[in-house]
């Protein structure tokens, strides 16, 4: 059996605060005793965000791993408002001195000089103009950036320099930037990737709390593609037992919507991630519990998270391979087994300097 928190978070995908794996001491409330107050205990249940400054002195960070298809990346925020109860980034804020659970989405690290940091980053001799992924670990276009505005500094940058770019995002905030983007689409320097776990509003709504609604990422891959800016699909994560019947309508609505490809990551559950979305899901679906702990273990040799490169992905054993085969087929049946264009990188130069001086050569 599995017993419900005491204390619900609202709009929180994480109702847990597991131990970070890295520190001796962790302490954690105790409610047992006033459990029935609700009074008392109504205004913890609304944990406000606090965005903390970050003061990391680069902004592109370099990739190695085989699974990852870009070296490149930048993160302008570390910790995520979206709140995904299943984020694979939630461990990254445990090197914080944070845990991966409630202080993941309510204690958001900011990089306000990241599009001054990108400026001076473009401007060294040894860069050439590799395509940068936006969104490497945690979403550009989070709640915090309609108004910091920090995504948008960035892409202004990556305009004026010609810099090649990908972005991956589950907010259909993305649009805003449309002016920016249809810009880069028509000189080859832009890809976007919308995230797309699920067709059905009410399961969004306690999975990924404070993300766009699948209504509103099917109206932004419209309005994109009609901009001219080619869009793909990530179904991610596939949830077993939870949301893995679901690819088939995913891919029919968003090759409807105008996307060009798709493709998928299975559910993975590093280190913490794992307590963080076992108590999302008895606390949210308990009835389905058993099914999706027993399938999740069903793809991963019996276990619940294999970190194996080429299989953390996508996991293994038939019943991985029933969701592969399934995904290909409908991938196929509605023309999204092809693949964006290739981006331009020659057309790459250094912007203007922070301090105004052009570059002689």
């Amino acid at each position: 059996m599995h017993d419900e928190p005491r204390t619900k978070f609202v709009g929180r995908g994480a109702q847990a605060s597991p131990a970070n794996r890295f520190e001796a001491v962790h302490a954690e409330a105790d409610f047992e005793q006033i459990e029935a107050d609700d009074d008392l205990l109504a205004p913890r249940r609304a944990v406000p965000t606090e965005f903390l400054a970050d003061r990391s002195r680069s902004i592109i960070a370099t990739n190695d791993s085989p699974d990852v298809g870009f070296r490149y990346s930048i993160n302008a925020y570390r910790g995520c408002e979206h709140g995904c109860a299943y984020c694979y980034a939630r461990p990254s804020h445990e090197l914080l001195g944070m845990n991966a659970g409630l202080d993941f989405e309510t204690k958001v690290m900011v990089k306000h000089d990241a599009p001054a940091l990108l400026r001076e980053a473009l401007c060294r001799p040894a860069w050439t103009g590799e395509m940068i992924m936006m969104s490497g670990v945690t979403d550009c276009y989070q709640p915090a950036e309609r108004r910091l505005r920090l995504t948008r500094g960035l892409l202004e940058v990556m305009l004026e320099a010609r810099q090649s770019c990908g972005i991956i995002t589950k907010n259909a905030l993305v649009v805003r930037d449309l002016d920016i983007l249809t810009e880069m689409a028509a000189l080859n320097l832009v890809h976007v990737h919308i995230s797309v776990t699920t067709l059905d509003a009410d399961l969004v709504g306690v999975l990924e709390p404070r993300t766009s609604r699948p209504a509103a990422r099917l109206e932004a891959i419209r309005r994109l593609t009609a901009a001219g800016v080619p869009v793909g699909v990530l179904v991610a994560p596939i949830i077993p037992g939870l949301t893995d019947h679901e690819p088939p309508q995913v891919l029919e609505a968003v090759a409807a919507a105008g996307a060009k490809t798709a493709s998928y990551v299975l559910l993975r559950l590093p280190h913490t991630v794992r307590p963080v979305f076992l108590d999302w899901l008895a606390a949210n679906r308990p009835a389905q519990y058993e099914r999706v702990e027993s399938r999740i273990r069903a793809t991963r040799d019996g276990k619940l998270y294999n970190s194996a490169f080429g299989e953390r992905q996508r996991g293994r054993g038939k019943y991985a391979e029933q969701i592969a085969q399934n995904f290909r087929v409908f991938k196929k049946k509605y023309g999204l087994d092809g693949s964006l264009p290739p981006l331009d990188t020659s057309l790459f130069h250094p912007p203007r300097a922070a301090s105004g001086q052009m570059n002689l050569f």
